[in-house]
């Protein structure tokens, strides 16, 4: 399984794609169960990774208020939304999402984005 997250993440794909696909296809996790998990499991590596880009001074605090604030909304609405939706629907709209990501990064080459130190 590591393995393959290792793949997909150097397409630019995360780790989180993979746990969902893997507790859905593999473990028989219902899709808003592996959803959940997946947010459960990103809360402690978000905190981690706030906590160290902040000491190397990365984080512009300006921009993140808003972009956590409103990140929080969606997250409940969202939330909300799927607890409605048809297991099936969301399922499928899940694997249409990857599929337009997956050709957004076979078709669409971005530019790398340049780090400046502070």
């Amino acid at each position: 399984m590591a393995f393959l997250t290792g793949i997909f993440a150097s397409m630019g794909l995360g780790g989180g794609m993979v746990l969902i696909v893997y507790l859905t296809v593999f473990a028989g996790f219902s899709q808003i169960a592996a959803q959940g998990i997946n947010l459960v499991f990103f809360i402690p590596i978000a905190i981690i990774s706030l906590v160290l880009h902040t000491k190397n001074k990365l984080v512009e605090w300006k921009k993140a208020v808003p972009a956590v604030l409103w990140g929080t909304a969606a997250v409940i609405i969202s939330a909300w939304l799927a607890n409605r939706i048809e297991q099936s629907l969301l399922s499928k709209a899940f694997g249409i999402f990857l599929i337009l990501m997956g050709l957004k990064e076979l078709f669409f080459k971005s530019e790398k984005h340049k780090f400046k130190r502070v």
